[in-house]
């Protein structure tokens, strides 16, 4: 018999880091593809899955404005980073004949639709996976918060937050040993500890609307419809 998850509609937000692998830069085909899977088993147990890919693998607009240049100007080309990594994301989906739309916050209208909350509650309706590229649109605010916005708007259960470790520590864990992993915690802990987990804004945003995030492993293959169904590892924030 097959385990119903326990989700029914989530937001899935996936660093760029996480796509480049092991490599300093750019895309690992191999590593899109995994993440692929992962989400085209959600589909298959009929969740809903929204996606937010972030652009760290190709360019950071904050980079551009820590070397005195203009943030606006980093944070679009930053924005447009996500676009790239969105379309790559909807490749692999497609190569495992998951029906997919890519809907960006900036009208780029010949390489994919813009952003509006009717047309992705209608994609949705339609089954269909859809990838958030561009952000908010707005410079100023990172795909953690534009993460948050889209999981309010399509009234997603939870917002799962794929890093490169199994959950929120206490510090870095790859750099200290002693760091202490939590298992749940509050947004309010989260915002007064100041946990690196996903921003200020980002985690206020949820808070404000009740939505869990939840912080797992985006390298572990499984963890994320395993989660979905009451297994794997994970650090759970909510305030229920």
């Amino acid at each position: 018999m097959s385990v119903r998850p326990i989700y029914k509609r989530v937001l899935l937000k996936a660093s760029g880091e996480a796509l480049m692998g092991t490599q300093g830069f750019g895309i690992d085909v191999t590593i899109v593809d995994r993440i692929a899977g992962d989400i085209a088993r959600a589909r298959a147990m009929d969740v809903d899955v929204g996606v937010v890919v972030g652009g760290g693998n190709i360019f950071r607009g904050v980079a551009v404005a820590s070397k005195g240049g203009d943030r606006v100007t980093g944070d679009h080309m930053g924005m447009l980073a996500t676009v790239i990594n969105a379309l790559a994301l909807a490749t692999s989906l497609r190569k495992l004949g998951v029906d997919t739309v890519v809907l960006s916050a900036i009208a780029m209208p010949e390489i994919c639709e813009s952003f509006s909350q009717r047309a992705t509650l209608h994609h949705m309706a339609q089954g269909r996976v859809v990838i958030f590229a561009g952000g908010t649109g707005n410079p100023f605010f990172t795909t953690d918060s534009a993460a948050a916005l889209r999981a309010a708007e399509i009234g997603a259960e939870a917002i799962f937050k794929g890093t490169q470790v199994d959950g929120i520590y206490s510090a870095d864990p790859k750099l200290d040993p002693l760091a202490t992993r939590f298992e749940r915690l509050t947004h309010s802990e989260v915002l007064d500890k100041g946990l690196a987990v996903m921003d200020v804004a980002a985690v206020a945003l949820a808070r404000e609307n009740s939505i869990p995030i939840i912080v797992f492993s985006i390298h572990e293959k499984d963890g994320f419809t395993e989660i979905l169904t009451g297994g794997g590892r994970a650090t759970i924030v909510t305030d229920n």
